[in-house]
């Protein structure tokens, strides 16, 4: 009935006849050498809604050409509405390219919403009559049932936003195999030998966990929980919520950097033992929720807890009471609030446990596959601790006693792992479907939107409180040369700047083209830039950007993560352990637990960020800076107007570099009253200082 009311609204099931006759109509086109387009959704009612397109041609398959996250656009952080301003700059980079909207020859949706909505009804009756609270839930931040309707008129918006004769067809994919072929399409794993792909997700249209194996260009699904509730997400979601003290997507980076500050023995934390019986590591690698102690499958907002894990943890924060100052957990209370170790503690045993299930999931996985080479994808895949105890745990050891052969573990994550990259695994799980080519694997994440124009610049320049003027120009060899050690020379001395360059980074890290930057070598960078740049907790690490040689000097790169130079390393999804030295050199890019989420730079990928980290060498004796997000308290800014607001909101952001299409390099800096005179004094200091 669902699935007849959904193609009655305009939605195909991937395996209907309508889906078919599309399917075997662009396999035609493509057989002539045609050009093919497709169109990846994110629509209103999930979170991070947003739409992706993709060009495909039959001689080198998918090639992703935009991936706009509608949150960019409209400032509402996760958004679950309507993906309209993304559909706008998708409409304008298709003029860009002489195209049309027409030219779109399929679009295809992130989810397969009758399984979606069939998996929740039976999740319901399976847990009656508890699970009857979950019918007074109207939305949570990832899930916003008053715009499922608004989601179910897409065609017909669609057809109205771009002027269209008729609705748009959209032809549904499911949420996990977009996940799983994209992540390893784009993977730098060949498939000459198995390669394990594990889905660890919040939720997908038939369950939250779902594994595969991918050989010679085909993929089979060989596991799903079918289960919603059973889900290593929900738990790291609402145990770090309810005793973190932020909401849902907001809490989990932050309760994983907490841990750090905690006790990370197993033997010794006074809760991993009692917390790890919340899941039931069963046979053959599932993972189920206790029902006893964890209450999230029927109320997971207003009372999650049972009283067994209420004996364990505590009372947890109720809704109303995130985001209080007095709940968030902060670690600058360490000295004065005698309960933030305990808290601390805490979550070091729910980071411990969450890695206990990534590995039970995987260890099933490796053994029924026989595989050596894993991509870890979904919402899960974010916590680059875990990859890392991932590498670290199937070591030589394992293999020989579980494979019985010489090998370690091969690990690939990609740059979107969560919802923001579904949108793209829904056009290339439709090309794998068309039989084109998997596609060259992914080497940098610089898909959202376009570069900014040179018109768009300065005119968010123009602003009576912002001071600017033109740098250079980076389309030669010397002019970037020369922004890129004036970008150097104001970090090392302790400046702290922005660079807007590009397209933005596709997913939730800056990646070099919205990142804020800033000296590793100053011990006091952390507190300065926590404080004064971002106004964020200082539980939360700054990232490291570096070289890849200064990665291999202070930094234990895995062999694991060392396939295509080290590419597992470039998306800030996989910490690694710092060398001895380190901490001594660039403290402020070790985290308390001695690791780093590194980021390494590729010159081919991205020049000016790789010069400059070159210049930062020269300046300051490591080709490595602090990286992170240019945003405050909302999303990655997209925009130069939004730069240039993100600037006005930051009291300690000294300078942002934007370059515009042209290559053109522009300096925007507090104007008027808030005008330190820094980057002016700097700016002259380097002229003079220039050979």
């Amino acid at each position: 009935m669902t699935t007849w009311l959904m193609t009655l609204a305009g939605f195909h099931a991937n395996d209907s006849s309508f889906t078919a006759r599309r399917i075997s109509a662009i396999r035609a086109k493509l057989a002539r050498g045609e050009t093919v387009y497709l169109a990846g959704l994110g629509l209103p009612g999930t979170h991070n809604s947003g739409v992706a397109l993709v060009e495909v041609t039959q001689a080198h398959g998918p090639r992703l050409i935009v991936n706009n996250e509608e949150e960019r656009f409209s400032g509402d952080k996760h958004t679950t509405q309507y993906p309209r301003a993304a559909l706008d700059a998708l409409r304008g980079t298709l003029q860009e390219m002489g195209r049309d909207i027409a030219d779109i020859d399929a679009w295809l949706t992130s989810w397969d919403y009758p399984d979606l909505l069939g998996t929740l009804v039976r999740s319901v009756v399976e847990e009656f009559p508890e699970s009857l609270k979950l019918l007074r839930t109207r939305n949570s931040v990832s899930f916003d049932a008053r715009r499922l309707e608004q989601m179910t008129r897409s065609p017909k918006l669609l057809r109205k936003q771009f002027g269209l004769a008729s609705r748009v067809p959209l032809l549904m994919m499911p949420h996990h195999d977009n996940h799983a072929w994209f992540s390893f399409a784009a993977s730098p794993f060949p498939d000459d030998e198995p390669v394990a792909i594990a889905v660890l997700d919040g939720t997908g249209d038939l369950g939250s966990v779902s594994t595969y194996v991918a050989q010679r260009g085909t993929m089979q699904k060989l596991f799903c929980n079918d289960s919603v509730f059973d889900s290593l997400g929900a738990f790291y979601s609402v145990i770090s919520s309810t005793q973190g003290g932020w909401t849902w997507l907001s809490s989990e980076g932050r309760y994983m950097g907490a841990a750090a500050w905690g006790d990370m023995d197993r033997a010794t934390n006074p809760y991993y033992a009692r917390l790890k019986a919340v899941l039931d590591f069963g046979a053959d690698g599932a993972i189920r929720l206790n029902r006893a102690m964890g209450n999230w499958y029927c109320d997971p907002f207003d009372h999650p807890y049972k009283q067994p894990l209420i004996d364990i943890l505590g009372e947890p924060l109720r809704p109303d009471q995130l985001w209080n100052p007095d709940a968030v957990l902060r670690v600058e209370d360490i000295q004065h609030r005698p309960d933030t170790q305990d808290r601390l503690d805490k979550a070091a045993a729910t980071q411990l446990v969450f890695e206990d299930a990534m590995i039970h999931v995987v260890d099933h996985l490796l053994r029924a596959t026989g595989a050596r080479r894993l991509v870890l994808t979904g919402g899960g895949a974010l916590n680059a601790l875990g990859n890392m105890r991932l590498l670290e745990h199937f070591n030589a050891a394992w293999f020989a006693k579980a494979q019985k052969r010489d090998a370690t573990l091969h690990l690939w994550v990609p740059p979107t792992p969560g919802d923001p990259g579904v949108t793209v695994g829904a056009a290339w799980m439709f090309a794998h479907l068309l039989g084109a080519p998997r596609g060259a694997p992914m080497s940098h994440a610089f898909y959202c939107g376009a570069a900014p124009a040179h018109n768009d610049v300065t005119a968010a320049l123009e602003a009576d409180d912002i001071a600017s003027m033109p740098v250079g120009d980076i389309s030669t060899p010397d002019g970037l040369r020369d922004v890129a050690d004036l970008m150097a020379f104001m970090v090392a001395q302790s400046g702290i700047i922005a660079l807007y360059q590009g397209a933005a980074e596709t997913g939730p890290r800056a990646l070099g083209h919205r990142s804020i930057l800033a000296n590793p070598c100053d011990p006091l960078t952390r507190e300065r830039l926590n404080e004064r740049v971002k106004y964020r907790e200082a539980i939360r690490p700054l990232a490291p950007m570096a070289t890849l040689e200064a990665a291999l000097e202070y930094f234990e790169l895995q062999d694991g993560a060392s396939d295509a130079n080290y590419n597992a390393y470039n998306y800030m999804v996989l910490t690694a352990h710092a060398k001895a030295h380190a901490r001594k050199t660039i403290p402020a890019v070790i985290h308390a637990d001695g690791t780093g989420r590194i980021q390494i730079v590729c010159e081919e990928d991205d020049p000016l960020t790789h010069a400059y980290l070159k210049a930062l060498g020269r300046h300051i004796g490591v080709e490595l800076s602090v990286n992170t997000s240019f945003n405050v308290a909302g999303p990655i800014a997209q925009t130069p107007a939004q730069a240039v607001d993100t600037l006005r909101r930051s009291k300690g952001l000294d300078v942002v570099i934007l370059v515009a299409d042209d290559g053109t390099a522009f300096a925007a800096w507090h104007g008027g009253e808030r005008d330190s005179g820094r980057f002016t004094s700097w700016l002259e200091e380097w002229k003079r200082a220039r050979p």
